[in-house]
């Protein structure tokens, strides 16, 4: 039997890089998936693309910072399908910048979609699953989460405090029946580091010990785990996939 066999996950981000490979995984893993993104059209095509493999997969273009509309997603996933089992924060963006130079805009258009928008699709979504007295959220935070990184003062501002977010929700919905983790990536090849230069890449793939950039899949597949039942006693976690880069 698939891991996720049945269950329904809602998934930001959705259209591209770590979200969409997210999506098929768990799509592949039986899920019936609830595709989210700002980019209407390449949501949906990331859909459709699932409905014509046979899987059960909605798109819906979502802004995370819009409350109501995180709200109209929630309550049409919930009418569709019945239930909401996984939500996965993965939306986010960076608008980099040393501290000197960092804008009111950039840092607040960043922690509005990493960290707001992670609370407003939580709080929408675990009103569903205290309801059903089952879920499990998986929140994106990163590396830069867990040791700061230079030019992202905004990005490991809201990477911190989902990390914090993740912990208190592990306490305060674990005995409710739902769980809550956060994944820390490395570095991942999407197309955020698409437009870095050779020469940065392999920087990143020097700080790695298996000397290499992780891939999207890679991550899909950890978020897969968390969200079946093999990870039944993970709760509270910031699971750092990162190839070593730490050590």
């Amino acid at each position: 039997m698939k891991r996720l066999e049945g269950r329904v996950a809602v998934i930001t981000g959705a259209a591209a890089g770590i979200g969409r490979a997210t999506a098929y995984r768990f799509a592949r893993e039986g899920a019936c998936v609830v595709l989210c993104d700002r980019n209407a059209a390449a949501v949906e095509q990331a859909a459709a693309a699932l409905r014509d493999t046979g899987s059960k997969a909605v798109g819906y273009a979502l802004d995370v910072t819009d409350r109501s509309g995180v709200a109209n997603m929630v309550s049409l996933s919930k009418e569709r399908f019945g239930r909401i089992d996984v939500l996965v924060n993965n939306a986010g963006i960076t608008a980099d910048a040393r501290l000197a130079r960092m804008s009111d805009q950039q840092f607040d258009a960043v922690i509005d979609v990493n960290l707001k928008g992670v609370f407003h699709c939580t709080q929408a979504v675990a009103e569903v699953m205290v309801g059903q007295g089952s879920g499990v959220v998986l929140n994106a935070s990163s590396v830069v989460g867990l040791y700061g990184n230079y030019g992202q003062t905004n990005y490991a501002a809201s990477k911190f405090g989902v990390i914090g977010m993740t912990k208190t929700w592990a306490r305060e919905l674990g005995p409710k029946g739902i769980r809550v983790n956060a994944v820390c990536p490395g570095f991942v090849a999407t197309d955020i580091l698409a437009t870095m230069p050779e020469k940065v890449l392999d920087g990143f793939r020097a700080a790695c010990w298996q000397s290499r950039i992780g891939s999207p899949d890679e991550i899909a597949s950890v978020y897969a785990f968390l969200a079946s039942d093999d990870a039944s006693y993970i709760n509270g976690v910031a699971l750092e996939v990162s190839g070593g880069i730490s050590m």
